[in-house]
């Protein structure tokens, strides 16, 4: 009778430790998503309406349709192109959704309530990340750090005078609409914004980064990714899930 019940105790730590063994582990690294930024050459001044075209002629559509937590099932449409030209980031936004909000117009306030959309942007892929969070009439959120918190903000001064952005929707607060809408936002960003990496040269850099769709305080609460996240609850402050950005 020992000698049974030894026998089938030494097959259940054999059978435990193959369990063990063939438990897969989610390795992020695995899922990044590699993009390569087109460099676009052009003389004299552009203005967003020639930036606007040029991107559409000559950059590929990416799209931001990663829904990671079952519990925000909508999905709207989201899109997005980038390029450089002149050390500067040229981003591109196209957005389909049921409904739209607009209610911060002051720069670092919570755009991510609104109808949102994210470029978060680690240009020397070593975890210190720039997030531009702009909701539908270009009043952007943008700060620096490794984490959530704490970050650093760029100045309201930085973010009105640097950045260019223009939305379809104009640039006036609104409370929530429905009835489905589309949106473009079209944002240059010089790369004198980055402003903890001086002299950097966008051009041959490889970096890392993800883009973001959200709206907190909408009626139909979303969450989407370009590049997979797999934490429990949404978190895109998560620079480990970022994708790979090559500028050529």
């Amino acid at each position: 009778m020992y000698k049974t019940a030894h026998f089938y105790f030494l097959i259940c730590i054999v059978l435990v430790s193959c369990n063990k063994r063939t438990i897969p582990l989610k390795n992020p690294v695995q899922e990044q998503k590699v993009l390569k930024v087109k460099e676009i050459r052009h003389d004299g001044v552009v203005d967003f309406q020639n930036i606007s075209r040029l991107l559409d002629e000559k950059v590929e559509t990416n799209y931001v349709d990663i829904r990671n937590w079952s519990a925000f099932p909508y999905e709207p449409k989201v899109s997005f192109k980038i390029a450089h030209s002149d050390n500067q980031i040229w981003l591109k936004w196209q957005v389909e959704e049921e409904n739209i909000l607009a209610e911060r117009t002051e720069p670092n306030s919570y755009v991510f309530k609104d109808s949102c959309v994210e470029f978060f942007f680690d240009p020397m892929a070593d975890g210190n990340y720039y997030n531009f969070e702009t909701n539908c009439i270009g009043t952007i959120l943008s700060a620096y750090g490794p984490q959530r918190k704490p970050r650093e903000y760029l100045s309201a001064d930085t973010i009105k005078n640097i950045i260019q952005v223009e939305s379809s929707l104009g640039s006036q607060s609104f409370s929530e609409k429905t009835g489905g809408h589309t949106w473009e936002m079209l944002m240059v960003i010089p790369a004198e914004v980055l402003t903890h990496n001086p002299d950097i040269q966008l051009k041959g850099l490889k970096s890392r980064a993800n883009f973001y769709k959200c709206g907190d305080a909408t009626s139909k609460r979303h969450y989407l990714s370009w590049n997979p996240i797999s934490t429990q609850k949404p978190d895109f402050h998560r620079p480990e899930f970022f994708g790979e950005l090559i500028f050529e």
